[in-house]
């Protein structure tokens, strides 16, 4: 019966029966004798089971087969090799099939190497971990080859190309204090806002055609247990890689004691090409560098993420270094446009940089490169509100014209309004001046309700005006006092109206200030034509038109003519650069002298006209005198001859 019922099993029966007992031998490892008397023990009680030794040794001989051709592809390279150098070059380029068949070879290792009837053999193993590590130490060069014959160079010129430059903002600093101190010599200022990168940059890192062996090569280190290594010859070469693109883009190794003693002319480049390095490299580089780790190492996430954040990491640290240094160095006036151009390209690059970034240290390192950089924009704008307030030039300026200082802080906060929104940002939570602001503003409703930017303009616009008054007190005389307030205020005011300072500041402030040049005007006019007017008085002529003393009138005619002579010699020399505010400045003067003298001389000249050298007195017309109005503050010294103008 049990013949009957073996019988009836049939051929599909058996073949289960076989693969069974060869999965059960094969489950428990043993070793080759070991498993012998199993399948002995297995076979005496069934003859079928007598198929399954010769199967065993079938699949151990093809294994084993497999193994041995496998080796003998590595080792006849490593044989072809044994020349002066250590190892002879794949021909990659030339013979794909050779190249094909090599890493067949690597692969038949690795498979049978998992194979337990290799595995349970000691010598056999010894042999195939023997090729893997020649094999592995060959594709380790061989990566290291490709990567660096591959590597394509930066092409800065194309970068360069690419880059938006920000528009070129210039001013007329006609003279500048270093420091707001001495007086510099003259030249033509601007500032170039850092320029911007198109969103189709694009560079290649590594020859295309290079990236399939890159990843076959990869793959089978990282399947071989090989992957530190093929990390560290990554790194090392991609790592050297971005260096040398950051010295292409200018960009110098410094320690943060070195670029803290660089001048500023040469540190001003330095930042320049620092600022086009963020960018590039952030937006460009590193972007690109990731997506080649995506591609060589997409069969470990790991090792991607290894391989980019320690290739990434030297290039990086060496830009947050500079910044850095920058940050803590020195504050002056000249710099803050730099620094904010700098914390505009991190603030910008930090998004991106922390989501390719894995490293918490980098991310955390660019955060405080920002954060020092920010506070070195706020340090440096309060240390100019500083600087307008106490500068300690006390000299005069000639003619009463606009003041150096007045012109450069200006024309720098009318080039500070570009960076609105990132000072707008960076103050927004600095309170320190928050009480000064509220009491100078005052009922300014306008300005209290203002952004963070425009209510710094106002402190340093105030600082400004009391410096300006504090410098019209040098002048002994009170004319020239007001005339250069108004042409220092004036200068203000039309930097502020004919810029986006105006919409910060609002039209409030700019009707506040024309009104204080009104105010200036009018004391003007008081200080400087009081005393001829007051000849043209009828006090203490002593009589009627008709009756007055004729001594008395010839004095007063001598004196008017004594004070405006003296009045047109000093202020035709005395210089009012508005043409609007200077013709204005002339009506003025003529609305208050012209009828007054014409008047005089109405009632009072018929007593002088009939009497011998009359032209001596009477030595002016009206027209006359309205005419030389129209040569005062030309800035040209000019003097009146003692004769008669006949009048056209």
């Amino acid at each position: 019966m049990a013949t009957t019922t073996t019988t009836s099993l049939g051929t599909a029966g058996e073949d289960r029966v076989l693969a069974t007992a060869q999965q059960i031998v094969n489950s428990l490892n043993t070793p080759k004798e070991v498993r012998e008397d199993m399948l002995l023990i297995f076979s005496s009680f069934d003859n079928r089971l007598s198929h399954i030794t010769d199967l065993v040794k079938d699949e151990s001989n093809t294994a084993q087969g497999r193994l041995e051709a496998a080796e003998k592809v590595i080792l006849r390279w490593e044989t072809s090799s044994s020349g002066s150098s250590r190892h002879h070059s794949l021909p990659w380029e030339e013979a794909s099939e050779e190249i094909a068949e090599y890493f067949s070879a690597i692969d038949d290792i690795l498979q049978s190497v998992g194979d337990l009837t290799i595995r349970s053999d000691n010598e056999i193993m010894d042999r195939a971990e023997t090729a893997i590590q020649m094999a592995m130490s060959r594709l380790e060069d061989e990566f290291r080859h490709i990567l660096i014959s591959n590597t394509v160079p930066l092409d800065a010129e194309r970068l360069y190309g690419s880059i938006r430059r920000g528009e070129q903002f210039f001013t007329s600093i006609d003279e500048e204090f270093e420091s707001f101190g001495e007086v510099g010599r003259e030249r033509g200022c601007f500032h170039e806002r850092g320029p911007s990168l198109g969103d189709d940059v694009c560079v290649d890192l590594i020859n295309a055609d290079a990236l399939i062996d890159l990843k076959e090569i990869a793959d089978r280190m990282i399947w071989s247990g090989y992957e530190k290594e093929c990390v560290q010859v990554y790194c090392n070469v991609r790592r050297d890689a971005l260096d040398e693109c950051l010295v292409i883009l200018g960009i110098e190794k410094l320690s943060i004691e070195e670029v803290q003693k660089i001048d500023w002319k040469d540190l001003d480049e330095k930042m320049k090409k620092w600022i086009q390095a963020v960018k590039i490299t952030v937006r460009v580089l590193l972007s690109r560098e990731r997506r080649l780790c995506e591609q060589i190492f997409n069969a470990s996430d790991s090792v991607k993420e290894i391989c980019f954040n320690e290739t990434a990491k030297g290039c990086l640290m060496q830009l947050l270094n500079f910044g850095e240094a920058v940050a803590i160095g020195h504050r002056s006036s000249e710099k803050l446009f730099r620094i904010l151009d700098m914390y505009d390209a991190v603030a910008d690059a930090l998004p991106e940089l922390q989501e390719m970034v894995t490293d918490d240290f980098i991310c955390t390192e660019a955060k405080g490169v920002l954060h020092g950089l920010e506070e070195a924009a706020k340090g440096t704008l309060l240390e100019l509100q500083n600087a307008v307030q106490n500068e300690p030039s006390r000299r005069p300026m000639q003619n009463g014209e606009i003041h150096p200082a007045t012109r450069y802080v200006m024309n720098y906060l009318k080039l500070l309004v570009d960076y609105s929104e990132t000072l707008d940002s960076i103050l927004e939570t600095d309170e320190d001046e928050a009480d000064r602001f509220h009491g100078e503003a005052g009922d300014n409703h306008q300005l209290q309700s203002t952004t963070p930017f425009a209510k710094r303009l106002f402190l340093v616009i105030s600082s400004l005006e009391s410096n300006i008054e504090e410098k019209s007190k040098v002048y002994d005389d009170n004319a020239l006092q007001h005339i250069f307030l108004m042409n220092n205020i004036l200068y203000v005011v039309q930097k502020v109206k004919d810029s986006e300072l105006g919409k910060l500041l609002g039209d409030n402030w700019v009707r506040k200030w024309r009104g204080q040049i009104r105010q200036y005007a009018t004391s003007y006019l008081r200080a400087s034509w009081s005393k001829a007017l007051s000849c043209l008085k009828d006090e203490g002529i002593g009589g009627s038109t008709s009756n007055a003393s004729k001594v008395a009138l010839k004095e007063r005619f001598k004196s008017f003519n004594a004070c405006f002579e003296e009045l047109y010699r000093i202020q035709t020399a005395w210089k009012v650069p508005d043409s609007q505010l200077r013709e204005e400045l002339r009506i003025s003067i003529s609305e208050k002298v012209i009828p007054a003298y014409r008047s005089f001389v109405g009632r009072f000249g018929s007593q002088l006209e009939s009497g011998r050298h009359a032209g001596k007195y009477i030595k002016y017309t009206p027209e006359d005198l309205e005419s030389y109005l129209s040569d005062l503050f030309e800035g040209s010294p000019l003097v009146l001859h003692h004769m008669r103008r006949k009048s056209t």
